[in-house]
């Protein structure tokens, strides 16, 4: 099962090529990835499925793994279009008036969508019945 893991870099060059070589220098494919810099600083998020080994790699690059996070990811959730408008607020106004609040959403690699949600178990219920 694929989880999120949170890093922070430095907002500066080569710190993504850090990160990545590291990754693929341990055979850790990364699923998907969202990085927001801030202050110098920078917020990464990184979906993988080798979640051992890329802590592993990670930490010997230097680089500390501050939060793993269990998340849904497509196809997980149904299988619409996800580049038709409206796809993900919909998904996202069902999840609210479930009372489920989203705390994590990026797309990953081959046009997944990446949740965090209070209740990732009746979010991932509650998606699946729309389809």
């Amino acid at each position: 099962m694929a989880k999120d893991l949170l890093v922070t870099l430095e907002d500066q060059p080569g710190e993504g090529a850090r990160l990545g070589e590291a990754l693929g220098g341990a055979g850790v494919n990364i699923e998907g990835i969202c990085a927001i810099m801030e202050g110098g600083r920078g917020a990464v998020h990184i979906l993988v499925e080798d979640v051992a080994g890329a802590r592993t790699a990670l930490e010997e690059a230097g680089i500390a793994v501050e939060a793993e996070t269990d998340v849904i990811v497509s196809p997980a959730l149904p299988e619409p279009d996800l580049d038709t408008p409206g796809v993900f607020g919909g998904m996202a106004r069902a999840l609210a008036e479930a009372g489920i609040n989203i705390s994590l959403v990026y797309v990953a690699a081959r046009n997944r969508v990446v949740l965090a949600t209070d209740d990732n178990q009746r979010a991932t219920k509650l998606l699946q019945s729309m389809m």
